[in-house]
């Protein structure tokens, strides 16, 4: 955490230092450019949140993502255990940075940055909620600081496109929001929306032109950072390093006065293993293998659609995801493994498929009602596996859901009050999940459990004290 203030602090002085110089001459130009502008912002926020039953959730317990299956021991189903926290984790500094020229073209950069937990667990025997060593832990530790956003923007503007209209294309370079997952609904909770919608920050180059007032195409090349592939070595972004192949994205939107919508696609490509072995027996060791490059390689395709509208008081957001795998996007899904290895050593992986929507709508300014739906729909492989049911390890599902996971869906209210720069919040959600249990630790051959499906809930009541400046 030390670091990261001092890196803060760091460029905010020279940001002070350059808005405090007097304009430079630019070479090549006739005229001073402008100078920058910094602003600062950020929050302090303070989250009170009740659980009715153990749940995966992340960030002090403050980012939710859904409740656990049943576990019994001794007769005690140990994860219907309630809960209770208070934490001031997320409470965010950030700065923009605008108003560089040079003829038509802008530049601009965002530096922000919050508290993430650095809360860990130590094991203690015999204390509930039990993990799965049939161990309870004990919460000890302090918030660290942690890099959000870190990006760069050009943008050249009044680019000709007709005779009435104008163009402008924006290049951002850095850490942002995926572009799937810049979309957030009306709600106030850390999860903004996961696991019912993409949710990801991540290393990016974006381009966005804005063709006249009412069309916008957009282009990105991504990488992995914090939110990661899944695979044979767990949560990583190996995968893709070695699989040199970024992640593509593309969108088309057209926005109205008060409605905007969106479409969009994503493709990612990765390699499960570098890797692998082949049999090679001999006399003495029938057994033997010998280890081998692979070129193992998994492809997917993942599709979305986004609408907003705004009249008065009133605002509505509503997206739905549909495609293959998206454990790297916090979404409940992923691939798996099928069929028997290849004579060449590798592998053979196809994707999972899902289904994952919201809808927000938000009512009032000083007193504001809020209320977000949400469902996923677990999808499977789009066709069976050749060799019959899939082994529950050969599943490479999202690392805050679980395989066998059939659908989702989420309840949420809200009543928020406005006073100048302190927001007071006040949220009830159910969250209620169907699962099914694994066949002497097998899932059916589109890798879905199937048997003895049940549903399971959590109600969390959530209170937010926030102040803005």
């Amino acid at each position: 955490m030390k670091r990261f203030i001092t890196i803060f602090l760091a460029v905010l002085s020279l940001g002070l230092y350059t808005v405090s110089a007097q304009d430079t001459q630019v070479a090549g130009s006739q005229k001073p450019a402008p100078k920058n502008h910094f602003k600062l912002y950020g929050f302090i926020r303070n989250y009170f949140t009740f659980d009715s039953r153990e749940s995966v959730s992340g960030t002090g317990d403050l980012f939710y993502y859904l409740p656990k299956d049943v576990k019994m021991v001794d007769g005690i189903d140990i994860n219907d255990t309630p809960s209770f926290v208070y934490l001031s984790l997320t409470s965010r500094l950030g700065m923009d940075v605008t108003g560089y020229e040079i003829g038509n073209v802008a530049f601009g950069a965002k530096f922000e940055g919050d508290f993430y937990t650095g809360l860990s667990s130590t094991a203690t025997k015999g204390y509930f909620p039990a993990n799965d060593k049939g161990e309870g832990s004990k919460i000890s530790g302090a918030a660290t600081g942690r890099l959000r956003q870190a990006y760069a923007t050009i943008t050249w503007k009044d680019l000709p496109l007709n005779e009435e209209q104008k163009a402008s294309v924006a290049l951002k370079v850095g850490q942002a929001w995926h572009p799937m997952a810049a979309d957030h609904p009306h709600v106030f909770s850390l999860e903004a929306g996961a696991p019912f919608g993409p949710f990801s920050r991540t290393p990016l180059v974006q381009m966005d032109a804005d063709l006249g007032k009412n069309w916008v195409v957009s282009a990105a090349a991504i990488w992995q950072m914090q939110y990661q592939s899944n695979g044979p070595v767990g949560n990583s972004a190996i995968y893709m390093k070695y699989g040199m192949t970024p992640e593509m994205y593309a969108a088309v939107a057209y926005k109205t006065k008060g409605f905007l919508f969106r479409v969009g696609a994503d493709m990612l490509s990765i390699k499960p293993r570098v890797l692998g072995t082949v049999p090679a027996p001999t006399d003495e060791k029938p057994e033997a293998v010998k280890t081998v490059r692979v070129s193992d390689r998994k492809t997917s395709l993942l599709y979305y659609i986004y609408t907003q509208y705004t009249h008065g008081k009133f605002a509505l957001k509503a997206k739905s995801t549909y495609g293959q795998s998206g454990e790297h996007l916090n979404l409940m899904s992923g691939y798996a493994k099928v069929g028997e290895p290849n004579e060449d050593g590798s592998w053979n992986y196809a994707s999972l498929n899902s289904s994952s929507s919201w809808l927000s709508m938000t009512y009032g300014k000083k007193w504001q009602g809020v209320l977000f739906l949400g469902y996923v729909k677990t999808l499977g492989l789009a066709e069976g596996a050749a060799n019959g049911p899939v082994a529950k390890g050969d599943v490479y599902f999202c690392s805050n859901g679980f395989s066998n996971i059939n659908q989702i869906y989420r309840i949420n209210p809200q009543l928020i009050y406005n006073i100048g720069k302190l927001n007071v919040g006040l949220e009830y959600q159910w969250t209620s999940v169907q699962y099914g249990d694994y066949d002497d630790g097998m899932l059916n051959e589109r890798a879905l459990a199937d048997k003895n499906l049940h549903w399971v809930g959590n109600h969390r009541v959530n209170m937010m004290v926030k102040y803005n400046f």
